[in-house]
């Protein structure tokens, strides 16, 4: 059982940044696969990075590379999202997400429908 809480979204200008942050509770962080995904109106949920339970695997979009970067604190149950230089369409909800499975140590999965638990959410909004 993994429970996730995302923070850090808000109302922030073009070429602004944010981070935000997803705090999970259960018994084998170090294990799971994580990643951040984000769905804006009329849109599918789409991958916007992930983060091995190692850290050494960080698959990040062709949307977002350059201007994102993921992170994770297993000490602290914790996994981050440093947003740079934000964009009108960089707009939506983002939702962190966790996956449990053989090689979730070592490698990302980047599809919605792979990973197990998932946290409610939080809205970016930029600002032109």
């Amino acid at each position: 059982q993994v429970q996730l809480v995302e923070s850090g979204g808000g109302l922030v200008q073009a070429g602004g940044s944010l981070r935000l942050s997803c705090a999970a509770s259960g018994r084998t962080f170090s294990s799971l696969a994580m990643g951040w995904f984000r769905q804006a109106p009329g849109k599918e949920r789409e991958f916007v990075a992930g983060i091995s339970g190692n850290g050494r695997s960080t698959p990040v979009a062709d949307s977002a590379k350059d201007r994102f970067a993921i992170s994770r604190d297993n000490a602290k149950n914790t996994m981050y999202l440093q947003m740079n230089s934000l964009k009108p369409e960089d707009t939506a909800v983002y939702y962190c997400a966790a996956a449990f499975y053989a090689g979730s140590v070592f490698f990302v999965r980047a599809s919605p429908g792979q990973y197990d638990y998932w946290g409610q959410g939080t809205q970016v909004t930029v600002s032109s």
